[in-house]
């Protein structure tokens, strides 16, 4: 699941209101208890309530954090003020059974042009690195959605195979009976026909050749 959290006009530590946007990849796990934790937190929401309950906890660790850091540490190290969101965020959503695959701070931004004063140059190289940071989020997605289409596909071959092996076993099985009965049943008509060619002999009759 792709999820975009957003925190608008949040105060950082020199009370810089900031606006920042990010990007999330998040699964449900796989693992069988981690599984019915999942099941049992989300039992009777569909796909949409689910990624509302993730997103308002990844917004409100992402809030929380922003307040504890400067302009210029966000706008420094965006890497590592991902890192934070999705390290402290991942106990919490952990606990609902997912997982966070992926966190990249896609946006900052704020409506007091303080940003600006940190120089064209430094948001440009901040706005590409932005940039590619979502392209690469996006690129794992792509990933992992091919690995789980292909896991699927794997799935369905298995149990085609498996079709397939039975029925053939089965077809093989079928054709050996029936190979066995036809050989007791000529061997049975031949017996009888030695039978009847003794009895004759034993009257004195030679026996009618067809």
């Amino acid at each position: 699941m792709t999820l975009q959290p957003r925190c608008e006009d949040v105060e950082t530590a020199e009370g810089v209101a900031l606006t920042v946007t990010g990007v999330a990849q998040v699964k449900i796990m796989t693992e069988k208890e981690l599984l019915a934790v999942a099941c049992e937190q989300f039992l009777g929401k569909n796909v949409q309530d689910i990624k509302n309950v993730v997103l308002q906890t990844l917004e409100g660790h992402l809030r929380s954090i922003l307040g504890t850091l400067t302009v210029e540490q966000i706008y420094q190290d965006r890497d590592q003020f991902a890192k934070l969101v999705r390290e402290v965020a991942a106990p919490d959503v952990g606990r609902m059974g997912i997982e966070i695959l992926s966190f990249t701070i896609k946006d900052v931004y704020d409506k007091v042009s303080y940003l600006s004063s940190l120089g064209k140059t430094q948001i440009a190289v901040v706005q590409r690195d932005a940039d590619i940071g979502v392209a690469e989020a996006e690129r794992d997605a792509g990933i992992r959605e091919a690995e789980c289409k292909k896991e699927m596909l794997d799935v369905k071959f298995m149990a085609d195979t498996k079709v397939a092996d039975s029925k053939r076993a089965f077809e093989m099985q079928k054709a050996a009976f029936t190979q066995e009965i036809n050989m007791k049943v000529s061997w049975g008509e031949e017996r009888v026909k030695l039978r009847k060619e003794n009895v004759l002999k034993a009257r004195g009759r030679k026996p009618q050749r067809p």
